[in-house]
């Protein structure tokens, strides 16, 4: 199409982010090759660097350039309080969105054994070491109103109940009034 196998090489390169189609990454590569090269110099070394010293909390399993988060490492923080998300992205939208003040663990997905995701890949023996260690009184249970959400959701409220702390679940829907 173009005949340069580079410019296909970025082009199919960029389709690997969510939403992006063929059509989309051609016009981001384009636009980068003929406005804002300079920029996407810059975008590709940011990208580099984050995809090297990013990784994930010891503790709560949420993005870090550190072994502990600042989250987790925040003495200020209430540790009685634990809230379960699916993913760094509703984290972040708690934290914007709310008054929270307390802890975190971030699933990094939900129960679905057809994709090959069970507790080991949910980090659910972290979660057990931490609720074991008797400093988390309430759970908070923020996975999605999906089937593997709500199955995901029942199995955290089980271990909860286990190590002796209250599971609570998110509200959703509409109030009905």
């Amino acid at each position: 199409m173009t005949g340069s196998p580079l410019l296909a090489e970025l082009i199919e390169a960029l389709r690997c982010l969510p939403g992006v189609g063929a059509k989309s990454a051609q016009r981001m590569a384009f636009h980068l090759l003929e406005r804002e090269r300079e920029r996407g110099l810059k975008l590709a070394g940011t990208l580099e660097q984050a995809l090297q010293r990013i990784g994930h909390c010891q503790r709560c399993r949420n993005f870090s350039e550190e072994p502990v988060c600042a989250i987790c490492a925040n003495a200020g923080r209430d540790r009685q309080v634990l809230c379960v998300v699916e993913s760094p992205t509703e984290l972040a939208a708690i934290e914007q969105a709310t008054g929270y003040r307390g802890q975190y663990f971030v699933l990094l997905g939900r129960l679905s054994p057809l994709d090959g995701l069970g507790p080991e890949e949910l980090g659910l023996d972290l979660l057990s070491q931490r609720l074991a260690e008797g400093e988390v009184e309430e759970m908070i249970i923020a996975t999605n109103p999906t089937v593997a959400g709500e199955a995901t959701a029942h199995y955290l409220a089980q271990l909860a109940r286990a190590a002796g702390a209250r599971p609570t679940r998110l509200a959703h829907g509409v109030p009905p009034g």
